[in-house]
């Protein structure tokens, strides 16, 4: 089967100018450096980095925004600066903090604005609209002006807008940014309705890393504009490897803990934090055998600080 989207050494610079008004230099600046990477259809993938690593400017490229100075990059078959206009036919894309909506018009309009832009048949467009307005929940709010739209619904209108022509890649770039917990998770659970029903590939940029637990198997980390890590979670955790952590609820307060295979990090009242050194098994066996235990829980580490140690270089 074909990849959704083929970018092989794929590289993008820019020209700046400096120095003085009258006597400006101008020199190259590499955001983009030599970055390879297939994505099947029907993948969701993590597109994660910090600011200025390069993953606004790859997701760019991948829309036909940007040109890529170096490489050869295809998204479904198509080159995405040359053939912009069929690619758009192809992917939808959301940009959390822009909006494609009109500000003015009422989300019901906006969206009829949409059809004709991407010259949807009627009768697709008021059935795909019902799908949509009845996952998304859209019908309390769609002869609501744009501009009066919270932020969870004027990203639910913004998800609408992108998927109304069906396309085959949605790509997005920090979808929840700025969402509560309930939108968060109502955003969330659609896109993983979407690619389990229809099949969608999603490529998505973020910084809440919520949303790589919940959505991504594959996640890929840009560093400098290059790619420092592609796998799933657990070559995540073991590409910046941390302690895994037993939190032992005793059934009254007690000196720290001590058994083979782990170290006490903390002691609050009768719970204590074992960082863990040895087999998982064999300490939860002797911590159970020697001491009266009300509960005990093993924690993996956070993702947030494994790619934190993968941004740093560790």
């Amino acid at each position: 089967m074909n990849a959704a989207i083929e970018a092989e050494g794929l590289g993008k610079t820019f020209t700046v100018a400096e120095g003085p008004l009258l006597r400006r230099r101008r020199r190259r600046v590499g955001a983009v450096g030599g970055v390879s990477f297939d994505v099947a259809p029907g993948e969701i993938v993590g597109y994660l980095g910090p600011n200025g690593a390069g993953k606004s400017t790859t997701m760019k490229m991948l829309t036909g925004i940007l040109a890529p100075s170096a490489g050869r990059l295809r998204v479904h078959g198509l080159e995405p600066a040359a053939q912009r206009t069929a690619l758009a036919r192809r992917i939808g894309v959301v940009f959390g903090q822009r909006t494609t909506l009109w500000w003015d018009l009422p989300l019901r309009d906006s969206l009829a604005l949409t059809r004709h832009l991407y010259r949807v048949p009627r009768a697709d467009h008021r059935r795909r609209l019902a799908e949509l307005t009845e996952v998304l929940e859209l019908s309390e709010f769609l002869a609501t002006p744009v501009r009066q739209l919270s932020l969870g619904q004027r990203m639910r209108g913004d998800l609408a807008a992108a998927l109304l022509h069906d396309p085959r890649l949605l790509v997005l770039d920090e979808p929840t940014i700025g969402l509560d917990v309930v939108s968060k998770s109502a955003i969330r659970d659609f896109l993983l309705r979407l690619n389990a029903e229809r099949g969608t590939t999603i490529l998505l940029t973020t910084h809440d890393l919520g949303d790589v637990e919940r959505l991504c198997r594959r996640v890929m980390v840009i560093d400098s504009g290059r790619l420092a890590f592609d796998g799933d979670l657990a070559g995540l955790h073991a590409a910046a490897p941390l302690p895994r952590t037993l939190v032992v609820d005793l059934e009254r307060a007690g000196a720290p803990i001590e058994v083979d295979g782990a170290r006490t990090a903390a002691v609050e009242g009768p719970r204590q934090w074992l960082e863990l050194h040895g087999n998982p098994a064999n300490v939860v066996a002797e911590v159970t055998a020697r001491h009266r235990v009300a509960d005990i829980t093993l924690q993996e580490p956070d993702i947030e600080e494994v790619v934190r140690r993968i941004y740093a270089g560790a």
